[in-house]
């Protein structure tokens, strides 16, 4: 079935799909472009998997970059190891950097959405100098994220459903039923009513279906609570930073956006006034220019 499934979408995208050991896993990653171009991780978020970036792919391999698109620990066909403390912010960074040394690549940069955004920062925070340049697309920082979460009433509100993730067993119960359609839901704040079709569902739906996915994928939020990073004034995001935030983001609010860039020395934020938090389905080709032009001028 997997064959099948990858077999079909490289048909659609150029794409070539493998395993990749790292950091004492295996991760399935969809590759494109040179692979002596510039290096370039897409790090989906929750509750997606590689094919989040399906839209920004190609015009990415296009312009030269070597794009790899994990599946991150957890998610879809990659390896769910069992246990909370296994899904820490320092181990999703380390499966990335085991990617770059495994490439022989002594700097990549990196694009993260949501979740993956989360490990996009942490990236730049704990290893700058691997990190060329680093693109977020509508996600704080973590420490923002949870700073925000105790004291600003407004995103405490929006972010009461990471409490119930807390929870054993239920979380699982609740996003599974009815075929997943708890998850599924997620994507109906999206402001293209078309941005997500009935097969692009039907591919969700399979990577959900995964054994022990659903618990692994929930296990992200667990651990950012078991150990949250706190906000110190020692943070300092060196690489240059583009964020890229959906104005209408229904999880997060946009002074999150600018709380994040006030701890970056080379900020640029660009905010898209009709998009949602799904920013890169909303405007796939807007999102696919900024990336372009911001991961170029490394190159020039």
């Amino acid at each position: 079935m997997r064959e099948l499934q990858e077999e079909a979408l490289a048909q659609q995208f150029p794409v070539r799909f493998s395993r990749a050991a790292t950091n004492g896993i295996e991760l399935h990653i969809a590759e494109a472009g040179p692979e002596d171009g510039p290096l370039l991780f897409l790090l989906h978020g929750f509750p997606e998997f590689w094919y989040c970036w399906r839209n920004q792919i190609s015009a990415l391999a296009e312009s030269g970059f070597h794009v790899i698109a994990p599946d991150q620990r957890g998610y879809n066909l990659s390896d769910k190891p069992q246990g909370i403390n296994r899904y820490h912010l320092d181990d999703l960074a380390a499966d990335i950097v085991g990617l770059a040394d495994r490439l022989r690549r002594e700097q990549f940069s990196v694009a993260g959405h949501d979740w993956g955004a989360g490990v996009a920062w942490w990236l730049a925070q704990k290893y700058p100098a691997r990190v060329s340049r680093l693109a977020i697309l509508n996600a704080p920082h973590p420490a923002v994220w949870i700073h925000a979460m105790r004291h600003n009433p407004v995103q405490r509100k929006k972010s009461r459903y990471v409490r119930i993730l807390q929870l054993p067993w239920l979380p699982e119960f609740l996003v599974s039923a009815g075929n997943y359609n708890g998850l599924a839901k997620a994507f109906a704040s999206c402001s293209r009513k078309d941005a997500f079709s009935k097969e692009d569902l039907a591919l969700y739906r399979a990577a959900w279906r995964q054994p022990k996915a659903i618990t692994s994928m929930i296990n992200w939020y667990r651990a950012i609570l078991q150990q949250p990073p706190s906000l110190t004034p020692e943070i300092r995001i060196t690489p240059p930073c583009l964020l890229t935030w959906g104005k209408h983001d229904a999880y997060a609010e946009p002074v999150l956006a600018e709380e994040s860039a006030s701890l970056c020395v080379n900020p640029r934020l660009e905010y898209l006034e009709q998009a949602t938090h799904w920013v890169q389905h909303d405007e796939p080709e807007r999102v696919a220019s900024l990336l372009i032009s911001f991961f170029k001028i490394n190159e020039k």
